[in-house]
């Protein structure tokens, strides 16, 4: 069983940066991809963006490319999600995730993560 705690998030000015991080329990964090999905009021959980398990490929949603990075902390059982030039349509719900089945690939399909963290309210103003 892995558990996700996250952190971070807040309320911030558009063009302004969060850094949400999300630490991981139990199993070998090392062997899983992770990733970073956002769910605004009355619309699907989309995703965000992904690193594998070796942290030898990354991806991101073209919303948020250029502007979000994501990374892994291995000694610490962490990843973080460095959030910069934020735009109010990225007010949202943010979760991170767990993908057992995958170290070299990654996915963004929601249905595809095993486990979730509790969510962190991201709100931007204008």
């Amino acid at each position: 069983q892995v558990q996700l705690i996250e952190s971070g998030g807040g309320l911030v000015q558009a063009g302004g940066s969060l850094r949400l991080s999300c630490a991981a329990s139990g199993r070998t964090f090392s062997n899983y991809a992770m990733g970073w999905f956002r769910q605004a009021p009355g619309k699907e959980r989309e995703f965000v963006s992904a690193r594998s398990g070796n942290g030898g490929t990354t991806y991101y949603a073209d919303a948020v490319k250029g502007r979000f990075t994501i990374s892994r902390d291995y000694a610490k059982s962490t990843v973080s999600l460095q959030m910069n030039s934020l735009k109010p349509e990225d007010t949202a719900v943010y979760y991170c995730a767990a993908d057992s089945q995958r170290y070299y690939g990654l996915t963004s399909l929601a249905g595809e993560y095993d486990y979730w963290g509790q969510g962190n309210q991201v709100t931007v103003s204008s």
